[in-house]
């Protein structure tokens, strides 16, 4: 069969809501593109774990550090189930951890900002969880099917994850006013950088992951999902909404695209964040540090006679 040929079967095979499988033919677009949007997940994943991680000392009880810590580790075992996902569409571990540390490819925009107080864990747990099952139950329905697959573990899990931020925050809503102030000031810092999560306006007629529904649904829509579903449970436990504030129209919870200012995502993109370098930083002394342990894993082993 010519390229032409093979290329429109398989999209006919997309169309008619087929699933793709490692070891079958795709386009190098197809294969390229979902192998950069899962390393990302992957790389999210893992850098994910740091934020959180630095906040288990100022957990408030054990039981909340222990919690908070099987958690993290969760965070760090879904990393290494995506880019074992990853390795099958062409690149090795090894050199998509490297690109990681070195700056070189992206991680999700919320990861690269700094965590203050046991306020920010509520709201990464709660809304920041939130916010990532919104996008990642989307994609249970992805034409790559590895990918579903996976996916199905991790959304179980952060469905926990979501239960546990979630009862965080109903403590700090309804403790003392200190604690109240807590979350709403975590509100205030995080809010658009949780805007910023789902991504600018989709441009469907070039996105080619949505094309071949490895992405089901456009950013815009996410976001409205999210809106939907939280903006009025924020606003029960009688918190504020910070700019770009949503308003009701209709049934809907909006905020309109103009009054978002995107200009910190700018920088994240380029890997400029407030807290970019440092947590590089330290996946890369991490990643350095542990070499000797790698090394002994891959080693031949010795036969003893």
């Amino acid at each position: 069969m010519t390229y032409e040929e093979k290329l429109e079967r398989f999209e006919r095979h997309i169309d008619n809501g087929g699933k793709v499988e490692a070891e079958d033919w795709m386009p190098d677009d197809y294969r390229n593109g979902v192998l950069k949007f899962i390393e990302m997940h992957a790389n999210s994943e893992i850098m994910g774990a740091i934020p959180e991680r630095e906040q288990i000392p100022r957990a408030p009880s054990l039981k909340r550090k222990m919690s908070l810590t099987a958690k993290v580790q969760d965070e760090v075992g879904h990393a290494q189930l995506l880019y074992r996902v990853a390795e099958d569409l062409g690149k090795g571990r090894d050199a998509m951890y490297a690109d990681l540390v070195n700056g070189k490819s992206k991680f999700h925009n919320v990861f690269h900002y700094p965590t203050k107080d046991w306020g920010d864990v509520a709201l990464i747990g709660w809304l920041i969880d939130g916010a990532a099952l919104v996008t990642q139950a989307a994609l249970l329905d992805s034409s790559y099917a590895p990918y579903t697959r996976v996916l199905k573990r991790i959304c179980a899990e952060e469905q926990l994850h979501l239960r546990h931020g979630e009862h965080i925050t109903l403590e700090l809503a309804a403790g003392t006013d200190e604690q109240r102030a807590m979350f709403q000031d975590a509100l205030n810092r995080w809010w658009l950088a949780i805007i910023h999560f789902f991504g600018p306006r989709s441009n469907v007629e070039k996105d080619l992951l949505l094309k071949w529904k490895v992405k089901t649904r456009t950013n815009e829509d996410l976001r409205q999902e999210f809106l939907d579903r939280y903006v009025p449970k924020i606003l029960e436990l009688g918190f504020t909404i910070p700019k770009p504030t949503p308003y009701k129209d209709g049934d809907h919870w909006v905020i309109n695209e103009d009054d978002i200012d995107w200009t910190p995502l700018d920088a994240i993109k380029r890997n400029d964040g407030p807290e970019t370098a440092r947590r590089l930083g330290l996946r890369k002394r991490i990643y350095d540090d542990h070499r000797w342990v790698r090394d002994a894993l891959s080693a031949p082993t010795a036969h003893v006679a």
